[in-house]
């Protein structure tokens, strides 16, 4: 088994953090996304998408898309429980995690890959404005995901889950997505120290 990784990207590391909350040690073999590794016909074999990570397995399947992966990891080994303990934390871990996703995670995702001048080789085409419009959705995002967290300790309830690990990768990928973080905002504030002081957040 190895895990193909790529570095400071967001998706990488969020199976890295997942990884080290679970205490699971994986061969890594990084690829230089810069340098484009991931766009040859070899790794196009493994993942059509050409995205990272891709999990190969020791009968050789490739598994791509970083929640799957962690998925497939929580399945091996379930303790400590990333994605929930029965049906309700389950649902309610999957429904906050989406919500990092979709509100938080891709709109800043977007931000960067539609508005830095390095992306513009590699996001073709590259749409500013939409990268703009993207930027103002996280801002919108922040202050209702800053009232939600007035009332729990994590982003899903009491237990960290994968829903910190997409919006603590989310947030600290503000800055080379030149997003600031509002005045204000303590509950996030709290929130963001808490989660980036465990060791796992280092991986």
């Amino acid at each position: 088994m190895k895990l193909i990784d790529g570095g400071r990207a967001p998706n990488p590391r969020r199976v890295r953090i997942f990884l080290a909350e679970k205490g699971i040690g994986v061969p890594l073999e990084t690829m230089d996304l810069a340098a484009r590794q991931h766009r040859t016909e070899a790794f196009r074999a493994l993942n059509p998408m050409q995205r990272l990570p891709v999990l190969v397995l020791d009968d050789g399947t490739p598994l791509a898309e970083s929640v799957a992966i962690c998925r497939y990891f929580e399945e091996i080994q379930p303790e400590p429980p990333l994605f929930g303990v029965g049906a309700k934390e389950r649902a309610l871990v999957e429904m906050w995690n989406r919500r990092m996703e979709f509100e938080l995670y891709m709109p800043t995702s977007a931000a960067f890959r539609h508005t830095h001048p390095a992306m513009a080789e590699m996001e073709v085409p590259q749409l500013p404005d939409w990268g703009e419009a993207c930027r103002k959705k996280v801002e919108q995002t922040l202050g209702w995901f800053d009232e939600e967290l007035s009332a729990r300790p994590f982003v899903a309830g009491d237990r960290f889950t994968i829903a910190d690990i997409t919006a603590l990768v989310a947030v600290d990928f503000f800055k080379p997505a030149r997003i600031a973080l509002p005045e204000g905002l303590a509950n996030i504030r709290r929130w963001h120290a808490e989660v980036s002081a465990r060791p796992s957040a280092s991986a």
